[in-house]
């Protein structure tokens, strides 16, 4: 209600604005089984943009320009041109500037929202839905904040040297060349961004999310797709209904979880935390300690000063090595499965090892100084543990699996 309130607000001043804003010409035309019309106008270079309408797909393009040109292509499939021209008359758009702000409104009359207790219902009116719009707007590259607000329909923004932030009620959406911060949610489809210099953050409900290199820290999730990332500048939060999820390169901490996919990183830059419902777990190095969970899935972590590894039914293999971090304890546990650890020649670490039901299954070292003891005879039930001090001991290495294998290897440098 107060969105509606304040859009209602917009359209009363046009009146008072009218004089700020370029005049419009309009044609219309046939187009295949259809018809079209595209209005076309101009409006002065100011520092922001603000983009409001009831439906339809937008794109603003920056570029070294010093105003801002604007076309709007209206689609119809009306059997009559008079059909037609009268859901154009009916979707009206208004451009003006107030302040140091350019504005596109697009109202679409015969469209009633009726107030039902605490929800909102809306009457369309006619058989509007034969017809779509597209904006193309060309704006100063310079632009400090482009806001895009659309009820229904595809996004995309490119060259912004400033903020840009987006809504759309579903459709796919697309950033990239953007200087400043991102802020994109759409209510059901994919988001798309390049290069981004600011922070990041992203929410669709179910559609995939792939992003580029991004200076700032990543804020992404999405209900039911995978999410991709190139490079992160600052830290990252992923979160992945039932997805995939995938990240390059970090430079900080870094938290990723998913429902039922798995998870793949690349060189985190700091520490890690990981989860996920029932899908595997794989990352090739990181700065800080790394914490990794799934409920049914095998999980492998290469180059990591220390780690706490968690899975229901699945294989652990982890490398350990100096990285400069701070040095913690790590724990390895899995209900079935083999764990391998990689120990790189300079940790110093204390190893406390168990498999337990050791029956047909064994613990072997590639260090004299880790012991082995078993307990229990050939006949009953067999507990196998072992112990020992690499480089004198240090932060505890804790290794459990209770039916599977435990391997401790040297690791090359």
């Amino acid at each position: 209600m107060k969105r509606s309130l304040q859009f209602a607000g917009l359209l009363c001043v046009l009146g008072v604005l009218a004089p700020l804003a370029v005049a419009q010409e309009a044609q219309v035309s046939r187009d295949g089984a259809g018809w079209s019309q595209v209005i076309t106008g101009s409006l002065a270079g100011v520092k922001n943009l603000r983009i409001r309408i009831d439906e339809g797909s937008v794109a603003v393009h920056g570029a070294q320009r010093p105003g801002i040109d604007y076309s709007f292509h209206m689609h119809s499939n009306a059997s009559s041109e008079e059909d037609a021209r009268h859901q154009f008359q009916n979707y009206k758009v208004s451009t003006f500037v107030k302040g140091d702000t350019a504005w596109v409104v697009g109202e679409r009359r015969g469209v009633h929202s009726i107030r039902i207790g605490p929800a909102r219902m809306t009457v369309e009116m006619g058989s509007e839905r034969k017809f779509s719009g597209e904006f193309v707007i060309n704006i100063p590259r310079a632009m400090q904040l482009v806001k895009i607000e659309t009820g229904g329909g595809g996004v995309e923004a490119t060259g912004v040297a400033g903020r840009v932030e987006i809504e759309t009620g579903g459709g796919k959406v697309r950033v990239d060349d953007v200087g400043g911060s991102v802020t994109a949610e759409t209510g059901g489809d994919s988001i798309d961004v390049g290069t981004v210099g600011g922070d990041l953050k992203l929410e669709t409900g179910g559609g995939s999310i792939s992003i580029g290199s991004v200076k700032g820290k990543i804020q992404a999730e999405t209900g039911g797709g995978n999410v991709a990332v190139l490079s992160c500048g600052q830290g990252a939060v992923i979160e992945a209904g039932c997805g995939n999820v995938e990240i390059k390169r970090c430079l900080g901490r870094v938290k990723a979880s998913t429902g039922g996919g798995s998870v793949t990183l690349g060189d985190i830059g700091g520490p890690a935390e990981i989860q996920t419902g029932g899908g595997s777990i794989r990352l090739t190095s990181a700065k800080g300690r790394v914490g990794a969970n799934s409920g049914a899935g095998s999980i492998e972590l290469y180059g990591v000063p220390s780690a706490r590894v968690e899975t229901g039914a699945g294989g652990i293999t982890v490398k350990l090595i100096n990285s400069g971090a701070e040095r913690n304890d790590s724990v390895l546990e899995t209900s079935t499965g083999d764990i391998t650890v990689y120990i790189a020649p300079d940790v110093a670490v204390s190893v406390r090892a168990s498999v337990d039901l050791g029956n047909g299954h064994h613990i072997t070292s590639d260090f004299p100084d880790i012991h082995v003891a078993s307990e229990g005879d050939q006949w009953g039930p067999r507990t196998l543990n072992a112990e020992g001090k690499l480089n004198g001991g240090g932060p505890v290495l804790k290794v459990r699996t209770t039916t599977g294998d435990i391997f401790f290897k040297r690791a090359k440098q």
